[in-house]
């Protein structure tokens, strides 16, 4: 009986990929865990180089809640 992929945390789901490298099931469910999922943010500075304070307060505001999340 497999176990239950989307219980398993970011580690134990690596874990079981590296031990059952075979099981295609294991290795999609890894890549799409949400915690991995890919944050597009949007330019930090424009073409001259002048900060965007609104994308940079954007930015900075998501790894704040992104760093929370993880230190649950």
């Amino acid at each position: 009986m497999k176990p239950n992929f989307t219980e398993m945390s970011v580690s134990e789901l690596r874990a079981y990929v590296l031990e059952h490298r075979e099981d295609d099931e294991a290795i999609r469910t890894l890549f799409h865990h949400p915690s991995l999922k890919w944050v597009t943010m949007p330019p930090m500075f424009t073409e001259d180089g002048q900060p965007i304070a609104e994308n940079i307060h954007q930015a900075e505001e998501t790894l704040r809640q992104h760093l929370e999340q993880k230190n649950k």
